[in-house]
């Protein structure tokens, strides 16, 4: 099909088809608040050594994707919090280590509100992988993907 230009409204009463790329945004500074507006669906490049401290929009069920990857090894501890203490995360983290055992895994507990990356035990390194969905009102579909070393630990845990 070759390029439609209109000028003026156009209605579908079926939506329309076709991708919208976005440019990343790349994470410098040491907080992070995300929105909707500014980073739903949308890659979030973590590039700050020291760590970054990423606190989560309101989850309504709207179902935007949060997408998170580490540009940068930390080596301070990086966050991933929700806003507030009715919300949590649900979801699993995935391990490659350097141990005995190739992969880990670890779930969230009932009452997990952050994911924490260290550099080391839990993940944090270059090219790891953070999947956040706004899935329903107060809850968070997580999905972590990392590497780690050490005595490995789990990302999750309640401190919000």
């Amino acid at each position: 099909m070759g390029t439609t230009t209109f000028s003026g409204p156009v209605a579908s009463t079926n939506g329309f088809l076709g991708a919208v790329i976005t440019s990343p945004v790349n994470a410098t500074a040491a907080t992070l608040t995300v929105t909707a507006a500014d980073h739903a669906h949308r890659t979030v490049t973590l590039n700050r050594a020291g760590g970054i401290a990423v606190t989560l929009p309101a989850a309504t069920g709207s179902g935007a994707v949060y997408t998170f990857i580490v540009g940068t090894t930390f080596t301070s501890s990086a966050t991933i919090k929700v806003p507030d203490a009715s919300t949590t995360m649900r979801g699993r983290c995935f391990t490659i280590s350097d141990g005995a055992a190739a992969v880990l895994g670890y779930a969230t507990a009932a009452d997990s509100d952050t994911i924490t990356l260290d550099g080391t035990t839990r993940g944090g390194y270059l090219g790891d992988h953070i999947i956040i969905t706004d899935m329903a009102a107060n809850v968070f579909g997580v999905l972590v993907l990392t590497a780690s070393t050490g005595s490995e630990a789990t990302p999750f845990s309640a401190t919000v």
